[in-house]
């Protein structure tokens, strides 16, 4: 019998975290946007107008004339010590370069906190709703996940008191996005950050703080982080895809000391290190300022793109009941249906019509919002944003007057 010839049998056994782990809807959403003529509200990918494709080139050609061989080698599982001491250096709060390790992008430092605070029931706190690169990432560590009330100003402190618990089943951690939240848009408020630290720090609950969006403020910037508040009680993600490019996979965890030998011992069984050129690119591009000069241009472009769909709302959503808030920064802004309508429903007759966007129920751990939808405003152009808003706001009317 030839090899070909034998059974089909599938003599693969699963580990049960494998059946946590599930497809992303954002990713099978985008499948479909790759349509001819449909215009993309749907995924959080960063305009690539804004990619510095210049400062790389030069970046490139400078690392490799002047450090290729090693740029080119293994590398130290802690990340490339200048580009650590750069972060350090630019966080609002006192950070010694030893707290930061550079990941493979912030999705990974998600990945290394689950494995290394959370077991097998453990209790998790997340806002409501919250980002769903998060769950997956949680999921296969077979979590209680906990959502949190959470309103326009961010988390709802007694409630987070209430879902903390005691003794085993007190949660490891709260898992919180401050800054122009994925999906919402919105920001925690001055008031509301004081409190939670306090609170956190009252019933020595850990933070985990996720910041991929803080440097997209279109008018202010927001109140200072929550690490910076209470560093010995927080773990900071942050990230190069959203003010750089999201190809280079590179983001940061900074953490307190006490944590940090163990996220690195998860980074050494993942990956050993993240890619190292990257990194020394990176460190090249940001060692005369570049940032500062950069992200602003950033900034005016998303604050553009987000005043048309608030525009095109107001105008094309007049009338059907439909309510949305207008964001002070980042990449989305949240929608509700009216009463008694699905967003999951209406996705594939808004496709129909050329415009697709990511229904809300998947951001949420529990109790999902069936009339939620999340818009990006960040890759269409404005003109997009006008066609597409109309035709969503077309499929909204069939939908509630069917036939």
């Amino acid at each position: 019998m030839k090899p070909n010839d034998l059974p089909m049998a599938n003599p693969w056994t699963l580990a049960r975290r494998a059946e946590r782990m599930n497809p992303s809807v954002i990713r099978e959403i985008l499948k479909v946007t790759e349509k001819p003529g449909i215009i993309s509200f749907a995924g959080g990918l960063p305009s690539p107008k804004t990619f510095p494709v210049d400062a790389f080139a030069e970046a490139c050609a400078q690392v490799l004339r002047t450090d290729g061989r090693a740029a080119l080698q293994y590398a130290s599982s802690e990340g490339y010590a200048p580009l650590r001491e750069m972060i350090a250096a630019q966080l609002p709060w006192d950070v010694d370069p030893a707290q930061v390790l550079i990941t493979t992008g912030s999705q990974q430092g998600l990945d290394l906190v689950a494995k290394v605070l959370i077991d097998s029931g453990s209790r998790v706190l997340v806002e409501t709703p919250t980002y769903l690169g998060a769950l997956q990432a949680f999921a296969p560590m077979e979590p209680e996940v906990v959502s949190v009330a959470s309103d326009a100003e961010g988390v709802d402190v007694d409630d987070l008191e209430r879902k903390t618990g005691h003794g085993a089943e007190r949660a490891r951690f709260l898992y919180v996005l401050p800054n122009f939240q994925n999906p919402t848009g919105r920001t925690m408020s001055e008031a509301r950050r004081q409190a939670l630290v306090e609170r956190a720090a009252a019933i020595g609950l850990p933070l985990v703080e996720d910041n991929p969006y803080g440097d997209l403020w279109f008018d202010q910037p927001p109140p200072k982080p929550l690490t910076a508040r209470h560093p010995e009680g927080c773990i900071y993600l942050g990230s190069f895809s959203k003010v750089l490019a999201p190809g280079l996979r590179l983001g940061y965890v900074v953490a307190p000391k006490a944590i940090m030998p163990k996220l690195l011992q998860a980074k050494q069984a993942a990956d050993l290190h993240s890619p190292s050129f990257n990194q020394r690119m990176v460190a090249e591009v940001l060692k005369d300022g570049f940032l500062e000069r950069h992200v602003p241009t950033i900034r005016a472009l998303y604050k553009r793109q987000c005043a048309a769909m608030l525009d095109a709302l107001k105008t094309e959503m007049a009338g059907l009941n439909v309510q949305w808030n207008s964001p002070d920064g980042g990449m989305f802004l949240w929608v509700r249906l009216p009463e008694g309508m699905s967003a999951v429903e209406l996705l594939p007759k808004a496709v129909d019509k050329g415009v697709a966007f990511v229904p809300g129920a998947a951001f949420y751990a529990s109790e999902p919002d069936p009339r939620a939808l999340r818009l990006s405003f960040v890759t269409a152009s404005v003109e997009q944003i006008h066609i597409g808003v109309a035709a969503l706001a077309q499929a909204i009317r069939e939908q509630q007057q069917p036939g």
